[in-house]
């Protein structure tokens, strides 16, 4: 891709919902889409069923009925005919339409259909059968290679369960009342428990630690990521709904709205022209200079690193980016070598910066403690109105400040902890509304940080920088077929579709975190908090640079495709022949969808991780992030630059004058896209401040918090057990099941001779102190 062009990329909850069902379907499955028909065929005809579009509603429903029957039966053979029959319903019985728009139309019927006959929880509870399937995971323990062959059961329910989720969850165009609360009652029902205790997202989160663990390696993770990723889309709420349920939150606290829609804005924006890197102005001097020693920077992430592994120790020195880091004489922003001419694009005039500057509380403390020991020598605690003896620029400043003063819900929250921890009695905490969020946590709590370490082994797995020595994991198990390619154009098909299947868990992945992480936030500034502390402790920050030590023009721009294999295009119409031409081709635009939602996706997630922590934002120093970021800023895309520059401004007062003067470009971009927040030292902070261990107390704490609040709240039934209440009536007391040690019952009469009948009891006296 040329870095001149322009993305028109628009940021969403999810791709085109055609897009998604693609995705769930690897190209290895092609074969597998005649194997359902012809199950259905097989029931329909022995139950005389005519074709499925001309059939009546009553013979359609009558015939759903037998195959929610035959789901229960014991034999396999006949159950996973069953299952394959319906699969081929929720698939828009591709046999019998002609066209997409037919086939969509079907799709949304058989959804509905399937979850309105209850055959949605039956295949829920398939998939809990499937997961204690002891035999089939030691079948594959012992195999060499697992196969797309492994999973056949398993591909078949979750093929069924994510095409209902996601047809339920989308709108349809032409909506009525009646599809609108069909669809509310799916997004309340998904995140409830539906099999035994745990909610559909509980035991997904299982079958990924499982599989993590090796316990499972036949688990096709793909489907099972997406399908984890859209049942907590759909049951928490998307993206685009958090800007409404904010400002519903925040009036309940009497707070005012949010200043504006980051969606809205980032559409607005132009993005900045790509500043030159000390890396480009090597390679562009490289003839002059003649051949050189030493190490050049790969492009393609193929260097030696610490980066090649988080979870291994170890960081080496890259001489090219190391330079950059210091600072290069000649390798400044505006003294860029001569660049070919581009052709004039039109100006926009902006008259005002995009974003409305915020000032938090403690900003205007800070400030006036400092004008205060400097013009008047003493403080005034806890006041923020008295200006007495400050000059009259001082009084403007404070005006400015209280202006753009901006109080979030997470402030509220963390204060309103401090008060229930100094007060446990008088200011104890109400109930807590059990909101998707809130069941969603606490169903997660027990193993959350298991499910975070699994999800990053994956998330590592996939990464294109990812080399063979780091894939302790197969995730390729429900991608590689049977019988290995043979002819050359098999071992295209095969290629292009594994690079496929590990960018689509990248964006199964990061849409998941990024969900959990903003509605977390939303819900509990702690439970944000333990949430984000277990993905810096597994070592997230470093895999998130490691994914951009990359060429990222070219990641965004992958033609991993064939327009012509995709669902459900191969199963529709007249199949082309497939040449090495046509497989090569792609879909004719310039980007790739999934890639860029990824990359923002994962840009935003580092963001909520070192935003305020001055530690973790030390790590990006430390790991070198500022030549990695600054290559994405190639990438001509606003929302995706927006979340760069905010992690270059994190860490600019860390790099040093040198850099800043060397850099120029960049922070002028910084400057103009950014948010400002005022009294921020971000472009002129002394060299002094990156002392990281200054910080660390700032983690200790946090973490102290953190687990106060899950004691307080998710431990001892929810309350601090040297604060519960004393049950001083006798009939409960004495009514309550006490377990009794096996030690104890054989030493009862013991006890009794020592304890009771050995004792003299003064009932007078103890009676007169009742």
């Amino acid at each position: 891709m040329n870095d001149s062009i322009d993305i028109d990329f628009i940021y969403d909850d999810a791709d085109r919902y055609c897009s998604e069902i693609a995705e769930l379907y690897s190209y290895t499955e092609d074969c597998e889409f005649v194997h359902t028909q012809c199950s259905y065929e097989e029931l329909s005809k022995a139950h005389g069923l005519p074709r499925w579009i001309t059939a009546s509603q009553s013979e359609q429903k009558r015939f759903l009925v037998t195959l929610q029957n035959m789901l229960e039966v014991a034999e396999k053979e006949r159950r996973m005919v069953a299952m394959q029959a319906i699969l081929y319903l929720v698939q828009g019985v591709f046999g019998e339409v002609d066209s997409e728009e037919e086939h969509l139309e079907q799709v949304q019927k058989n959804a509905r259909l399937v979850y309105e006959f209850g055959i949605f929880n039956s295949f829920v509870e398939l998939l809990g059968m499937e997961l204690e399937n002891t035999a089939a995971a030691t079948s594959a323990l012992r195999k060499p290679a697992v196969s797309v062959a492994d999973s056949r059961e398993l591909r078949c329910i979750l093929n069924v369960l994510y095409t209902v989720v996601e047809t339920l969850r989308t709108p349809r165009e032409e909506e009525n009342d009646e599809d609108k609360q069909v669809r509310d009652a799916f997004k309340q029902e998904i995140g409830q428990p539906m099999l035994g205790e745990d909610p559909l997202a509980i035991v997904l989160f299982t079958m990924v630690t499982r599989f993590c663990s090796g316990s499972a390696p036949h688990f096709p993770m793909k489907k099972v990521l997406l399908l984890l990723w859209k049942v907590t889309l759909t049951s928490l709420g998307g993206l685009r709904d958090l800007q409404e349920q904010k400002n519903s939150v925040r009036q309940q606290h009497n707070l005012p709205p949010l200043p504006e829609d980051t969606y809205e804005v980032c559409r607005t924006m132009r993005p900045a022209s790509p500043p030159a890197s000390a890396a480009d102005l090597i390679e562009q001097q490289a003839p002059r200079r003649g051949a050189r020693g030493g190490k050049r920077d790969n492009m393609n992430g193929e260097k030696n690193s610490s980066l090649d592994d988080p979870f291994e120790g170890g960081l080496d020195r890259d001489d090219d980016l190391m330079r950059e880091m210091e600072g290069l004489k000649t390798g400044s922003d505006d003294e860029m070598p001569p660049t070919p001419p581009r052709p004039a694009t039109p100006s926009v005039v902006q008259k005002s910066l995009p974003w409305k500057p915020k000032v938090r509380q403690k900003d205007l403390e800070q400030f006036l403690e400092q004008t205060r020991a400097k013009f008047v020598g003493f403080q005034v605690k806890n006041d923020h109105t008295s200006l007495a003896g400050l000059p009259q620029p001082i009084h403007e400043g404070v005006k400015v400040l209280k202006q753009h003063l901006y109080q979030s819900l997470s402030e509220l929250q963390i204060k309103r902890e401090e008060e229930i921890a100094k007060n446990p009695l008088s200011r104890p905490e109400t109930s807590v509304d059990q909101t998707p969020s809130e069941c969603l946590y606490q169903a997660m709590l027990p193993n959350l940080p298991q499910y975070m370490i699994a999800l990053l082994k994956l998330l590592l797995a996939a990464a294109p920088t990812s080399k063979a020595k780091t894939e302790s994991i197969n995730i390729l198990s429900d991608v590689l077929p049977e019988e290995m390619p043979t002819t050359v154009l098999q071992s295209m098909k095969l290629g292009i579709d594994v690079n496929r299947h590990k960018e689509i868990i990248v964006k199964a992945i990061s849409g998941l975190l990024l969900l959990l992480l903003k509605h977390f936030k939303l819900n509990h500034i702690y439970q944000f908090e333990f949430t984000s502390q277990h993905l810096v402790f597994a070592n997230c920050i470093p895999l998130v640079l490691k994914f951009f030590n990359q060429n990222i023009l070219s990641y965004v721009s992958a033609k991993n495709g064939v327009p012509a294999l995709e669902f459900p295009k191969c199963v529709i119409g007249d199949q082309p022949e497939l040449t090495a031409e046509n497989i090569e081709s792609g879909d004719g635009a310039n980007y790739c969808w999934r890639n860029i939602f990824s990359c923002i996706n994962l840009l935003r997630i580092l963001n909520k991780l070192t935003k305020w922590k001055h530690s973790r934002t030390m790590m990006l120093v430390v790991f070198k992030s500022a030549p990695i970021l600054k290559r994405a800023l190639k990438v001509r895309q606003a929302m995706l630059q927006l979340y760069v520059l905010k992690l270059l401004k994190l860490q600019t007062k860390y790099l040093g004058r040198q850099w800043r003067k060397s850099n120029m470009k960049t922070m002028s971009a910084i400057y103009q896209k950014v948010r400002h927040r005022l009294g921020d030292d971000w472009a002129y902070g002394n060299d002094m401040d990156a002392r990281p261990w200054d910080f660390q107390a700032e983690e200790c704490a946090l973490r102290a918090c953190v687990d106060r609040f899950n004691n307080r709240r998710y431990g001892n039934n929810g309350m601090d057990p040297d604060f519960k209440p004393v049950d001083n009536c006798l009939l409960s007391v004495l009514g309550e099941n006490v377990d009794l040690s096996e030690e104890f019952k054989d030493n009862y009469e013991r006890w009794l001779d020592q304890e009771v009948f050995g004792r003299q009891v003064d009932w007078d006296l103890m009676i007169d102190r009742c």
